[in-house]
């Protein structure tokens, strides 16, 4: 011990790896909790080495090789040196750093669109259900849809059909609507928060020209919206028809075309598969541009008139192959197609006749029809989809990838879209994933505003499953029986997942086509005692009597003493019955012959 009255206490150093590091106070008074948006969205970073270099087919590559000169050694020794810059490079360029996983729907995620403003997301599927997501109430941990929709769901009939979904598309002049296509002769016009605003009419099926029916007959595979014009879309049916509607007026279509198959055998009739409305507002022609089963691709004039088409190529794909994808360039010059013939094929609407170019590229559009393919923004770039799983992003000249990146490996990828203010990627897959792709660097809003929040504060009241019974509708703790099925409440919750199974926390039916019936729960049974009923309620005990025995009680009281016919009782006759002579059966006398 020193002079001044100080101690030496000797303390023992622990490890850097030391668990007992965690137990120790790291500062003094109250913390704050502020969220790590750096470290969350680095979580949200692809795996390094996971966006793959494109890789190019065996006769590209010698032709590439012949074309170029012999280099030197040391040019090439500065090429490898400059390799990871490109792949650098390819990442700013595309928004493939990053990634967002939503996990809402339970089958194959077929179709998905974002509202202009790009604050909304509507992804449909083949379960027969919509999805609407709201960015500016996600956060890291409740990434879950805030609605789930059924289009096909009408509370007038509990027999009600459901549908796959097809297509659902914003308007791109007002983010209020949404055009949702599912297999069903009518299309709908649903606004942002799920609620149907107009359905078309179906059409007359025993009318054989089409021209004189007021709608779809079978089918709707796909639609789109005019680009000019807010209250105008147009659906393609598998009754050979393109139909123009105007949604203030759903009894009718504006416009219907009909397109004649001049394939042998097919009656005049095909199956139109993909339909796109080129935009005039670059510079660009205003085209209706469709493809049909029969193999062909038709392009009208966009104002009209649609009675004879602008121009015709019969078998721009194999016949008999579903051609899914198509998409027109901002510019409205150049028109890219994917068909279920394995190829991608580039036309020039100004030479409609041949295409451009044309690359090999496997197809998913016989398993899942709505497989499609965009063009960027800035119409700088192609993306698509595989059915391995990855994402390819080709270049819009000569379609060779530039890019090519797995998303859901081992799944086949459907539906992409690449939104022009979020500068964001959404990728729908057959394993029921939406991935949004995202570069925090390049990208706005959207999934960059979900992974720069706080997250959500998680509480044992926000998981219905461990505080209430739904089954009862009544509190308490659950007993578990061995062998027994426990609900999950991992990821989304069984009631997010089927929307319209179960009952609420109130126990009201969640199905909204059933009546409200009340619920008797044990704090509903408040009935008094047996004996208080019987003292107070006449007759309250004929509910446990036997009937019969309480009639028969009656019957000497009946005999004796009779209500009704005391007055003829002394004058009554007996009833006395015949007597069974020895001769006659028990059965009764002989019966008389029939006379023939």
């Amino acid at each position: 011990m020193s002079d001044d009255g100080d101690f030496e206490v000797d303390i023992p150093e622990l490890a850097e790896d030391d668990p007992m590091r965690a137990f120790l106070p790291q500062s003094f008074g109250k913390k704050t909790k502020e969220a790590d948006v750096a470290a969350q969205i680095d979580r949200t970073k692809r795996p390094a080495g996971q966006a793959l270099p494109s890789t190019q087919s065996a006769a590209a590559k010698d032709q590439d090789a012949l074309s170029k000169s012999p280099e030197s050694d040391e040019d090439k020794s500065d090429e490898n040196d400059d390799s990871d810059d490109s792949d650098d490079s390819d990442d700013d360029e595309f928004p493939i750093s990053h990634e967002l996983v939503l996990k809402t729907h339970e089958r194959a995620v077929t179709t998905a669109s974002l509202d202009p403003s790009g604050s909304r997301l509507v992804t449909g599927s083949t379960d027969c259900t919509l999805k609407l997501h709201d960015f500016a109430s996600m956060t890291p941990t409740t990434l879950r849809a805030f609605k789930s929709v059924d289009p096909s769901a009408s509370k007038t009939s509990t027999n009600s059909e459901t549908h796959p979904i097809n297509h659902v598309a914003f308007n791109p002049l007002s983010g209020g609507t949404f055009l949702c296509v599912s297999a069903h002769p009518q299309a709908k016009i649903m606004n942002r928060d799920g609620e149907i605003l107009a359905e078309f009419i179906k059409g007359d099926m025993y009318l054989r020209d089409m021209n004189n029916t007021k709608g779809h007959v079978s089918e709707v595979t796909t639609g789109t919206w005019n680009p000019v014009n807010r209250d105008i879309c147009v659906t393609a049916g598998t009754d050979s028809t393109l139909r123009i509607w105007d949604v203030n007026f759903k009894r009718s279509q504006k416009e219907v075309i009909v397109h004649k198959s001049r394939a042998a055998g097919s009656a005049g009739r095909t199956r139109m598969t993909a339909v796109v409305w080129g935009s005039p507002m670059q510079g660009g022609n205003n085209v209706l541009v469709a493809a049909a089963l029969d193999g062909s691709l038709v392009m009208w004039s966009g104002d009209g008139p649609h009675a004879r088409p602008a121009a015709e190529i019969r078998e721009a794909h194999k016949p008999n192959t579903w051609t899914g994808g198509i998409d027109i360039s901002s510019d409205g010059r150049m028109v890219v197609t994917r068909g279920g013939d394995d190829f991608i094929k580039l036309w020039d609407t100004r030479k409609f006749k041949s295409p451009v170019v044309t690359v090999s590229h496997p197809s998913t559009s016989d398993h899942y029809a709505s497989t499609n393919i965009r063009y960027s923004p800035t119409s700088s770039s192609i993306i698509t989809g595989s059915p391995t799983g990855h994402l390819h992003i080709l270049n819009p000249g000569n379609l060779k990838p530039e890019l090519v990146t797995p998303v859901t490996l081992g799944s086949p990828l459907i539906a992409v879209e690449w939104h022009p203010k979020l500068n964001q990627i959404v990728t729908g897959s057959v394993n029921a994933e939406v991935h949004i792709l995202y570069n925090p660097d390049t990208s706005v809003r959207g999934a960059v505003d979900v992974m720069s929040r706080a997250p959500k504060k998680r509480h044992v009241d926000d998981d219905p499953n461990f505080t209430t019974d739904q089954s009862t509708g009544i509190s308490g703790d659950s007993i578990v029986t061995p062998g027994g099925v426990m609900s999950s409440s991992s990821g989304t919750s069984y009631a997010a997942r089927h929307p319209t199974v179960g009952l609420t926390a109130s126990g009201r039916s969640r199905d909204p086509r059933r009546p409200q019936i009340p619920m008797v729960t044990p704090f509903m049974k408040s009935q008094p005692d047996e004996k208080h009923i019987n003292d107070s309620i006449a007759l309250s005990s004929m509910r446990d009597e036997d009937p019969r025995e309480a009639l028969l009680k009656y019957a000497d009281l009946a005999k004796n003493d009779p209500l009704f016919t005391n007055a003829w009782k002394d004058t009554q006759p007996i009833t006395q019955y015949a007597q069974l002579s020895d001769d006659e059966d028990e059965d009764g006398p002989d019966k008389k012959k029939v006379k023939r």
